[in-house]
């Protein structure tokens, strides 16, 4: 571990959570997924993994959201949050926390 850590937010006093490593993201790959309401207070939470504009969405609100990082390996699947990361719109403090784990991400 270095010495100086990079505390990087999801929201101001919300820090981003980041997985470990992307092989323990093992989340769906297709189907409809319900978001617990901690990571989505709207009450249309649910979201079919085959509609591109969903599956953006829903992976926007859990990285965003998220304070667990229980919730990235059950909600999130590395190889299309792969195929996706360039593309989400996330807040720089989410894109940069990620990238800066995962560097394997910006060439994505």
């Amino acid at each position: 571990m270095s010495a100086t850590v990079h505390a990087y937010l999801a929201r101001p006093g919300r820090p981003a959570v980041v997985a470990r490593t992307l092989d323990e993201l093992t989340g769906p790959t297709a189907g409809i997924v319900e978001l617990p309401v901690r990571l989505m207070w709207n009450s249309e939470r649910a979201f079919d993994l085959g509609d591109p504009d969903e599956l953006l969405w829903m992976y926007e609100n859990v990285l965003r959201e998220t304070a667990r990082v229980e919730d990235l390996r059950e909600l999130i699947h590395a190889g299309t949050l792969r195929r996706v990361w360039q593309v989400l719109n996330l807040p720089r403090g989410v894109r940069l926390a990620w990238e800066s784990r995962h560097p394997g991400l910006r060439a994505a």
